[in-house]
């Protein structure tokens, strides 16, 4: 079956009465040639990887054309009989229906990967839970090498900035704290079924050995991230101010002795005077 062919996925999902739900975001790919250099940037014959929502198995069958084993986790299990028949060819998968979000991963690793020389995580996100699930990869510092996934154009631009650029967020400081990330390619919206309203992007995000700043303490660091971006328009001493309860002066002081404005936004600050500007605080 070319599981690129819209036609042939169609009939196959209608023939397990499949129908798409809104709400877990199923838009599948048929574009044949954004699979392949998914997994071409993503894994080689000594990679363990993990795929998260698998769907009609497009992406699946492409790693493991090229993975020496791959495990795909698909919160619906309406698709078992689909993978069944698409992935029908292949011994090095292993398919497990579970939330991702709510699945032992590094269990998972543990009893899958034991003896592929690296490990990576590959996937198609949903664009509702796209940055919960980045987040959540990176903060359980799994022993992964890499994230390469498809998001939302927006997203990955935003995930992908500069700290220090108007295009960052808390999302871009959290992600940069964690890995280094790049665009790899655009994709637009015809490449699935059903096209969504917005263009995709594929990124790569490549795991950091260290942190590039270090902080006293990273629940206070990402605790004023996350205050000097909430309200964008406002002045970093303001929204600190107002999110976290730390005095004016205070902040005033400590910009002032980094040789900065008290009027400067979250957003022009860089990671490490982020990181610079936490450790005075607390």
């Amino acid at each position: 079956m070319q599981l690129s062919d819209s036609t042939s996925i169609r009939r196959l999902l209608e023939s397990g009465g499949f129908t798409f739900k809104k709400s877990l975001g199923q838009n599948f790919l048929i574009d044949p040639t954004v699979c392949p250099a998914m997994a071409e940037a993503a894994c080689d014959e000594q990679t363990g990887v993990i795929e998260i929502g698998p769907g009609a198995g497009v992406l699946t069958a492409e790693l493991a054309k090229r993975a020496k084993r791959v495990v795909s986790i698909e919160l619906d299990e309406r698709l078992r009989p689909v993978l069944k028949k698409t992935l029908s060819g292949f011994d090095n998968i292993h398919l497990i229906f579970a939330d991702v979000m709510k699945t032992d991963l590094k269990k998972v690793i543990a009893e899958e990967f034991a003896d592929c020389k690296k490990i990576t995580v590959c996937a198609n996100l949903p664009y509702y839970i796209t940055s919960p699930i980045i987040m959540m990869l990176l903060e359980e510092r799994l022993p992964i090498e890499s994230i390469t996934v498809m998001v939302q154009k927006e997203a990955a631009e935003r995930l992908c900035a500069e700290v220090g650029s108007r295009a960052a967020g808390a999302v871009t400081v959290a992600v940069r704290y964690y890995a280094k990330g790049e665009i790899l390619f655009s994709v637009p919206s015809g490449s699935f079924m059903p096209p969504p309203k917005v263009d995709s992007a594929v990124i790569k995000l490549n795991i950091c050995d260290t942190p590039p700043v270090s902080v006293k303490d990273e629940k206070r660091f990402f605790s004023l991230v996350k205050a000097a971006f909430a309200q964008r328009r406002k002045t970093l001493c303001n929204t600190v101010s107002n999110t976290l309860k730390v005095e004016k002066s205070v902040l005033q002081n400590a910009l002032s002795e980094m040789g900065l404005e008290a009027t400067v936004r979250g957003e022009a600050l860089t990671i490490e005077q982020l990181a610079e500007l936490s450790d005075r605080l607390w």
